[in-house]
């Protein structure tokens, strides 16, 4: 029996079946023995006892260099092992001799010396130690750590052992194997034989016989294969090996993880997982059938061990756990855990789900990750404590052990919308999440794993991270939560909540997150207040929650990368107000404020079907960018705040909100207060940079913009706030370097660059810069903002008298994409060109439109109202036509235009035509007075040739010609035809 066994041995597993049913076709007895044999753990290599053996050497009482052999230990099936004492450093060591076959063998020899030098690689106090390697009679001699006690396979023979010994030897094992896969070494032998338990109860991992390098080049693969063969001892032993060990499959980690689940299964019951009456049946099992959870054979172990060790044996190995790091952090908190006092509850035979055909545990052991992690009730443990409204958290990504892609990044979405209606809790921003991702040298938008988001809420300085699980159990699912503190990694709160079917997911969510709040320190008043049920606060189909968070990833790469996946999860579900209400932000973000607008009309007629602080904001942008009822929008907000008042939104756009209709001390109070929300929003920087600028603040705007490029911040907003700083320096030198080499938003910029080119009366160039803002955006499927810039183009020529492209322009520009904005600059094009009646057509149809709009009622309107009577020459219906916009004239109009003020100076040129010049002169310095609101907007130098005349009325000739030498010198390159120009040189002259 033993000669068919050793040739069995040399024969690859796959090839056994056939091997023995020729060799024994006459004694199916001995087919039958030998086959159990291969079945058992026949190549353990360390401390097996024999008598006698054909390769010992003989060697007790020789002296090996350095080394006096005392005894024989044992042999395996890579050799002979001896104690012996180091007679230079007085310590007991283990000399391991290959059989003789490997040293009459070059390829097995190179193998043996591989295993050295695997070994040698691994200072661990997990592995067993190599000191190194010696040579006797030309057989190499490998000189080992000498380790007293028990192999786990001797420990497992008296009986199955305690949980809590299990957990123990198997962290320790799980730090030896983490450490060798680190060095990408994997062991491919994890079996009883090869794990020693020594007498202070480490854990020795032995034999790294097998051991192969993960990344191991095609030279050495051969190597390694080969001689597997050649020296009769198989790539692993079969009841330990994976399936993808059994298939020929390429290994990885995983398959040391593999075989170590086999290990814990036998440690805790007593029984392997796999069985079969030979070795064929045994593969086959290994291959295709379902273990029994552990907890029906051993009643003790906690339901949370069944699903560990379902992840460790599953079959797919994508699904298992990937590194050893995963598994080991979930069996210290399971033995955390017990030794708290408050283990999870056993199973019990009583509490196993009925098979259904191979589901009963098949399902369920997938959710390993989930129920280890929510097992117990535990609360506070290790000195943990509740959140107080200060902290922050991080939010992981869940782990997904269904295998259904339908809950792939949705369900974290889910939580996330459920989370953001708590006051009490604060879920570090996704823009803060992916700048501290950066920091670390990551890429933004990567999975967040436990051990990624930890570092994370560390870096960020957020007290805890909130993970979910999901797994099947059967056709039903189970969701759990689990708070666990950054510092310690103790668990916080856990919740478990299980769902009938795929459609009550989400309700289980919400009852799991809601016990996480209560646990984490809400109050019973919070919860029942902010308490929106997710199907309702959402929607009830997942494959539209999908799509929806898909575009929510989407927006990290821009944000019209992000409108189809918002759009797709409409028409999945054409109630899901949520969608509406985002898919209007990218709109709004790239000047598409048409398609935001009917985005938020939707939204807004849905706003019962979200939750309360979705209403928030859905309400407070609808009034803003939608119906423009600016009062109405800073109440919503405000109330917005008074609830949730770490918030960043509802502090910008009261700002915003502020600065659209000139209240610029108001807003100023406003953008330092978002400043304290969030320190590192980009757009906090830009808001109040645009404060600083209008209130003449120069300096302070310019450090504001220092401190956010300090903290790495970048937008194209801030950049543009850049320009305008340089502008009002008189920096052409920074201007100039911030406008070259645009990017991808470089539209903004163009058009800053054509209104300083109009500013300095350079119209062609002006035009020509216009025009490629107009390409730009519209290239990048922003269509209303491109024809928003071809209006402002027009706007440029009609103030400079070119009438003709002035109306051109409008007129493109509308047929584009009329929307709001759009209207409302073309048709002040067009009365500034004299086209007074097409511009009062486009005033009817935008009063009817928009009747409560803030800034269209008392800004625009009576500009283009105005505008048409100075076509006219009635300069006192123009005053008159001006008086709504008094208290509104020195405001941020919307969108886009950070200046303009063409209020005071449109009554500035109707009091010129009554020939007021005192009165003129009064409007037009309000431009002179505020250049930190007029800007690089060509009123800001065309205002100089108002105040000329203005002076020249009052007979003030002095100031009249020091203002027309103004006006010239910024004009002094401009476009020579233009009539404007020559008007004002003629005027001039006449002064001299």
């Amino acid at each position: 029996m033993k000669q068919v066994l050793v040739q069995a041995l040399q024969v690859k597993p796959v090839d056994r079946p056939e091997f023995l049913a020729r060799i024994c076709a006459a004694d199916v007895s001995l087919r039958q023995e030998v086959e159990r044999l291969l079945a058992e753990d026949v190549s353990s290599s360390f401390l097996e006892p024999a008598d006698s053996d054909p390769d010992d050497p003989g060697l007790t009482g020789c002296t090996v260099s350095s080394y006096h052999v005392l005894r024989r230990l044992g042999t395996g099936g890579m050799g002979v092992v001896y104690e012996a004492e180091d007679t230079r450093l007085h310590r007991h060591v283990a000399l391991k001799f290959p059989p003789q076959r490997v040293a009459e063998d070059i390829i097995a020899l190179r193998r043996f010396e591989r295993e050295a030098r695997s070994a040698s690689a691994l200072n661990h106090p997990n592995i067993c130690t190599v000191y190194g390697v010696e040579e006797y009679d030309r057989r190499p001699v490998i000189v080992m750590e000498l380790l007293e006690g028990e192999s786990l396979k001797d420990r497992i023979r008296r009986g199955p052992m305690p949980i809590r010994e299990v957990l123990d030897f198997a962290i320790q094992t799980l730090d030896g194997i983490g450490a060798a896969h680190t060095k990408g070494i994997i062991h491919r032998d994890v079996k009883p034989g090869n794990i020693f338990i020594t007498t202070g109860g480490r854990v020795k991992i032995l034999d790294f016989g097998l051991a192969k390098a993960i990344h191991a080049d095609d030279s050495e693969r051969e190597i390694s294969e080969e001689s597997l063969t050649a020296e009769s001892v198989i790539p692993g032993t079969t009841a330990y090996m994976s399936p993808e060990q059994i298939s020929g499959e390429e290994l990885d980690c995983r398959s040391d993880l593999f075989s170590l689940g086999v290990v814990l299964y036998e440690a805790a019951t007593g029984e392997r997982p796999f069985a079969g009456r030979n070795g064929v049946l045994l593969m086959d099992s290994i291959l295709h059938a379902q273990p029994v959870p552990p907890s029906r054979i051993n009643h003790a172990l906690p339901a949370s061990f069944d699903t560990i060790l379902a992840r460790l044996l599953t079959k797919d190995r994508a699904r298992r756990y990937r590194q050893a790091g995963d598994i080991c952090a979930d069996l210290k908190r399971l033995k955390d855990e017990i030794e708290s006092g408050l283990p999870a509850t056993p199973a019990g035979p009583h509490d196993v789900p009925r098979k259904r055909g191979r589901v009963g545990w098949a399902m369920p052991v997938a959710a390993a990750a989930l129920l280890v992690a929510i097992a117990a009730a535990l609360h506070y443990r290790h000195g943990a404590q509740a959140l107080t409204q200060k902290d922050t958290i991080v939010l992981a990504d869940f782990s997904n052990a269904t295998g259904e892609a339908v809950f792939d990044d949705t369900l974290k979405q889910a939580l996330a919308v459920h989370l953001e209606q708590s006051p009490f809790l604060n879920v570090l921003s996704d823009e803060k999440v992916n700048a501290t991702l950066r920091m670390m040298g990551r890429h933004p938008g990567e999975r967040l794993t436990i051990e990624v988001a930890r570092d994370v809420c560390q870096r960020a300085g957020s007290k805890a991270l909130l993970t979910g699980s999901i797994a099947g159990l059967g056709r039903q699912y189970v969701v759990g939560l689990r708070a666990i503190d950054c510092s310690s990694g103790d668990s916080v709160a856990q919740a478990q909540v299980q769902a009938a079917g795929k459609e009550q997911v989400l309700k289980a969510v919400g009852e799991a997150a809601n016990t996480v709040r209560r646990k984490l320190g809400e109050s019973p008043l919070s919860l029942r207040k902010h308490d929106t049920p997710l199907e309702q606060a959402t929607t009830a189909s997942l494959e539209a929650l999908r799509a929806y968070s898909a575009g929510w990833k989407a927006e990290l790469h821009g944000d019209t990368e992000s409108i189809p996946f918002f759009k797709h999860a409409i028409e999945l579900d054409p109630g899901f107000a949520l969608a509406y209400s985002q898919l209007a932000m990218p709109y709004a973000n790239i000047g598409e404020m048409g398609q935001a607008s009917q985005a938020l009309r939707k939204a807004f007629s849905l706003r019962d079907r979200v939750s309360e602080y979705e209403r928030y904001r859905i309400s407070g942008y609808y009034y803003s960018l939608v119906t423009g009822e600016l009062n109405k929008s800073n109440e919503v907000f405000e109330l917005w705040r008074q609830e949730y008042p770490r918030d960043l939104i509802p502090n910008v756009e009261i700002t915003c909100n502020y600065s659209a209709v000139g209240q610029w001390e108001k807003a100023l109070v406003e953008a330092r207060r978002a400043l304290q929300v969030d320190a590192q929003n980009v757009f906090v920087y830009v808001n109040l940079a645009t404060v600083y600028f209008a209130l003449n603040r120069l300096a302070e705007a310019t450090a504001t913009l220092d401190q956010a490029q300090t903290r790495k911040l970048d937008a194209y907003s801030l950049r543009q706030q850049r320009y305008y700083a340089a502008f009002l320096s008189n920096d052409h030198d920074s201007m100039n370097r911030l406008t070259s080499g645009l990017g991808s938003e470089e539209d903004t910029l163009l058009a800053a660059q054509s209104d300083t080119e109009a500013y300095f009366g350079r119209l062609a160039k002006a035009r020509a810069l216009a025009q490629r803002a107009a390409d730009t955006a519209r290239a990048g499927g922003a269509r209303e903002t491109a024809a928003f810039w071809l209006a402002n183009g027009a706007l440029h020529d009609a103030e400079a008298g070119l009438s003709k492209p002035a109306g051109q322009g409008a007129r493109a520009a509308l047929a584009l994409a009329p929307g709001l904005g759009v209207r409302a600059l073309a048709a002040l094009a067009m009365a500034r060109a004299g086209q007074v009646a097409e511009a009062r057509r486009i005033a009817d149809t935008l009063a009817r439109d928009s009747p409560g709009d803030t800034i269209l009622q008392n800004y625009w309107l009576p500009a283009i109202h105005a505008a048409g009577e100075l076509a006219g020459n009635h300069g006192a219906q123009a005053a008159e036509s001006l008086r709504p916009a008094t208290a509104y004239e020195l405001g941020q109009s919307q969108p886009f235009i950070f200046g303009m003020m063409y209020p005071p100076y449109l009554r500035g040129q109707a009091y010129l035509l009554m020939r007021k010049g005192s009165e003129a002169i009064v409007e037009f310095q309000k431009l002179t007075e505020h250049p930190g609101i007029a800007l690089n907007w060509p009123l800001g130098s065309l205002v100089h040739l108002g105040l000329a005349r203005a002076y020249a009325l009052e007979g003030d000739t002095a100031n009249a010609r020091s203002a027309y030498q103004r006006f010239l010198g910024l004009w002094r390159d401009a476009d020579p035809e233009t009539a404007l120009l020559r008007q004002a040189k003629a005027e001039s002259a006449r002064l001299e």
